[in-house]
């Protein structure tokens, strides 16, 4: 095969090497690196604790979540927890991971 415009050619391999770049950084943004499963630990909820205040203490104490947004952690303890909204009951567990 022959290029017959050199300058088209290197444009269309430049969008397709952006294209691949795009969906790795979009795809690989959930992607772990680590190469074993988090360790968990057992919380136990108290009076007056909430989704949020939880995640606020673990974004300060946890390495797992450090640089995240509380956002982000709030919505990683809903689904790590099974919850379908951020009502918690005293007593109620909740796993953590480390």
């Amino acid at each position: 095969m022959k290029i017959v415009n050199i300058k088209k050619f290197i444009r269309g391999i430049s969008l397709i090497i952006s294209l691949i770049l795009f969906v790795i950084l979009i795809l690989g943004n959930n992607v772990s690196l680590s190469h074993g499963e988090p360790q968990y630990k057992d919380l136990y909820v108290a009076s007056g604790d909430t989704l949020w205040s939880i995640a606020n203490n673990e974004l300060v104490i946890n390495t797992y979540y450090q640089d995240k947004d509380i956002r982000e952690v709030i919505k990683d303890l809903k689904n790590i927890n099974n919850l379908n909204s951020s009502a918690l009951y005293v007593g109620q567990k909740l796993i953590i991971p480390m």
